[in-house]
């Protein structure tokens, strides 16, 4: 039933076209190299074979095939999907659940699924699926010109990802010193559950502390705050110290949390001392907030084409003019740690927290 019900939802849109559909993943390996596909749909739960083994199988023959991997909205289901992210898959897509009726789970496959194979096949065959224009390389964007500027002293670090996220934060944020002198905020466009397993496995692998975030927790240096899913997460000073905070407001850019609901409030906390990062990701989220942080005086890293699983919330920071760098990922953990470092006492920054100047 779930195989015909996003077969139809994908062949409904015109330029896709669905060439093949297994019951398992013994049937779908057998069946790859018979129709040549451009993007594959993999099931995390299926008998004889399950999601997990069979990407395992896939990455050996095919390992620039792109794979979406289709989850389950619960703990196993995001153990599970985060599992295959590390070992290659290109992006995941949960299961409608709740949605009340056949009609309403098609328009959530259309709605969450079909924009993620059109953006990722877009990069993966050099062509546009909205367009006949075909992808051009980018050149090296710097920031807009506007004369030289000067980097202030940089207080916290905000990152915004989200489409290929789980994997860049996997190489970025180990690369950060354990005496990583500022505090770092994140978000990440996921459902609740994934990110605090987000969070966790990211912390087993890092220098710094890393946690899902809770309302109240006060941000200090060496530890990084990803926001949870289905919550807006801030930064609001309150008693000579920053503090984190959740909310339920609208979704921004059909996202919650969204990048530019936390970039935002850091600019308007931090003011000239925040820096801002894009990652890989879809729409253009955190555009908004990139925005704040320059006009606020603060600096902006955007992660460069070629390394991007998909080019859309980096491509709109560079393309704005607003990025002061943009950056293969592999660059930008020393490009973070340089700015941060600049014009800070090694041996007193690690221990202090930055109080704005208005609460002072």
């Amino acid at each position: 039933m779930v195989r015909r019900m996003v077969s139809d939802a994908l062949s409904a849109d015109t330029q896709i076209q669905v060439v093949g559909a297994a019951a398992n993943g013994k049937i779908a390996l057998a069946k790859i190299p018979q129709v040549n596909p451009e993007i594959v749909v993999l099931d995390v739960e299926m008998p004889e074979m399950d999601g997990l083994a069979t990407l395992e199988q896939i990455r050996k023959s095919y390992p620039l095939l792109p794979v979406i991997m289709y989850s389950t909205l619960t703990e196993r289901g995001a153990e599970a999907t985060l599992e295959a992210l590390a070992k290659g898959a290109t992006d995941y897509v949960t299961k409608p659940s709740n949605v009340g009726s056949a009609a309403q789970a098609l328009e959530r496959i259309r709605s969450e699924l079909i924009p993620k194979i059109k953006a990722i096949c877009s990069r993966a065959i050099g062509t546009s699926l909205t367009s006949p224009t075909p992808l051009l390389p980018t050149p090296a964007i710097s920031a807009r010109p506007a004369g030289p500027r000067i980097e202030e002293r940089v207080d916290v670090v905000a990152i915004g990802v989200s489409t290929g996220g789980p994997n860049a934060l996997a190489d970025l944020i180990p690369t950060l010193p354990p005496n990583f002198p500022v505090p770092v905020v994140i978000v990440q466009h996921m459902p609740p559950v994934f990110t605090r397993l987000l969070a966790e496995r990211l912390a087993a692998k890092s220098q710094i502390a890393v946690a899902e975030g809770q309302a109240g927790v006060a941000l200090k240096p060496g530890c990084a705050w990803i926001a949870p899913g289905d919550f807006h997460m801030i930064v609001e000073s309150e008693h000579n110290q920053v503090k984190l905070r959740m909310h339920q407001g609208p979704p921004e850019n059909s996202c919650r949390p969204a990048a530019d609901v936390l970039i935002r409030s850091v600019a308007d906390v931090y003011r000239p001392h925040a820096l801002a990062v894009v990652l890989t990701g879809m729409g253009q989220d955190g555009l908004r907030g990139c925005e704040h942080i320059r006009e606020l005086g603060g600096q902006v890293l955007a992660q460069d084409q070629a390394t991007s699983v998909v080019w859309g919330m980096p491509g709109f920071v560079a393309n704005a003019g607003l990025a002061d760098k943009v950056l293969p990922l592999n660059e930008l953990g020393p490009e973070i740690i340089r700015r941060v470092g600049k014009g800070r006492n090694p041996g007193a920054a690690s221990h202090s927290v930055y109080v704005p100047r208005e609460v002072r």
